[in-house]
């Protein structure tokens, strides 16, 4: 398999994990998961990312763990709870986490879907599930505390900010740096920063088309959105979410850290400059001053996945996240680009003067597709 795993701490956790955590979400059956935890393992993964949220994920990991009797401090074990429990229901969830994994304590908890401000008011209310977190980590039940978020940049900054947690699960990919600003601030606070699916969310990678892997080349596209982001030693660690042991193979043979070469460093120049070369001044900056949008149009994200589309003919990644628009709830707020009225608000606030409302009718013709919900609906 891969060369020597490598491993970073993981902020004032002080936690040495390696570079590739293991997602379990897509676990589908006992046999399957135990086999990709052995082989995990044995890669130099030590450290297993699973939550209340997925399925049989909990109870396949600790049936794993056990029958391969890992010993409990060869891994680091991290589950997530809904932010909109109770004090009294995310007690409740803490020790059926516990119990499901079969351990006594959990290295990581995370507030899953730290999403909207309603939330993180709820959050630290004195029957909030903070309560809750805090007297786990005060028994030992809990060692570490952190959220995972879909949200908006503007509330990720202010939930990082109130030093509750030490560290966070984020999206920020090669082609979607919009949370740049929380992966300083975070850094800043010493959090672990811990990259949510770079390989799925982050452009649906482990099957690119044509044309992004000529102009990757001699890179896969994967393999250079793996550099682009180990390369930046803020960054602890990215997630890999394999459903079976021979997914684990190609993600482990990527995992290399160190400043970008100048080959890698050019191969990113192509990426951009074919994007302005193809969209011209149809190009989205995804500056986000378009928004707030009177009909909740993500007016960014869908002309991001225009942009993407266009540029490197990533449509079927375009479709699959639009479709998420409407169908997500909160994971993936926003309505679709066929909304659009044509009020005009958005139009003397684009810097760069972009025609939004005839961009979003094109985006929605490009991308519409299956509407899609979350794998897991929490």
């Amino acid at each position: 398999m891969a060369s020597a795993m490598p491993y970073r701490r993981f902020g004032r956790t002080e936690l040495a994990l390696s570079v590739a955590s293991l997602g379990t979400m897509r676990f589908t059956s006992q046999a399957m998961a135990q086999q990709v935890i052995s082989d995990a393992i044995a890669a130099g993964i030590n450290h297993i990312e699973t939550a209340r949220g997925y399925g049989n994920s909990e109870a396949y990991v600790g049936n794993a763990l056990n029958a391969l009797s890992v010993p409990r401090d060869r891994v680091y074990i991290t589950s997530k709870l809904l932010p909109t429990l109770d004090a009294a229901a995310a007690e409740q969830a803490i020790d059926a986490s516990l119990a499901q994994l079969n351990i006594d304590y959990l290295d990581g908890l995370a507030l899953h879907g730290l999403n909207t401000d309603e939330q993180l008011e709820h959050v630290e209310s004195p029957r909030g599930c903070m309560t809750a977190v805090r007297a786990a980590m005060a028994d030992g039940r809990v060692r570490h505390a952190g959220f995972s978020t879909h949200g908006s940049l503007d509330l990720i900054l202010r939930a990082i900010s109130t030093d509750w947690f030490e560290f966070v699960n984020l999206h920020y990919y090669l082609f979607s740096q919009r949370n740049a600003a929380a992966i300083a601030l975070a850094h800043e606070k010493d959090m672990g920063i811990f990259i949510i699916s770079p390989a799925d969310k982050g452009g649906q990678l482990y099957t690119p088309p044509q044309a992004l892997i000529e102009t990757c080349h001699p890179y896969s596209p994967l393999g250079l959105s793996y550099r682009f982001l180990l390369s930046d030693p803020r960054i602890t660690t990215l997630s890999i979410g394999p459903a079976t042991p021979e997914e684990l193979i190609l993600p482990l043979n990527l995992l290399q850290c160190g400043p970008l070469t100048a080959e890698e460093a050019a191969a990113l120049q192509r990426l951009k400059l074919q994007a302005e070369e193809r969209l011209g001044a149809s190009q989205c900056q995804q500056c986000y001053q378009c928004l707030p949008c009177p009909e909740a149009i993500h007016i960014p994200e869908a002309l991001r996945l225009r942009n993407l589309a266009i540029a490197h003919d990533m449509v079927d990644y375009g479709r699959y996240r639009y479709g998420m628009f409407e169908n997500a709830g909160h994971w993936f707020p926003g309505r679709r680009g066929s909304r659009c009225t044509d009020c005009g608000d958005c139009l003397p606030r684009c810097p760069e003067q972009l025609s939004i409302p005839d961009l979003l009718r094109d985006t929605d013709r490009r991308l519409q597709g299956t509407p899609r919900r979350r794998l897991w609906s929490d």
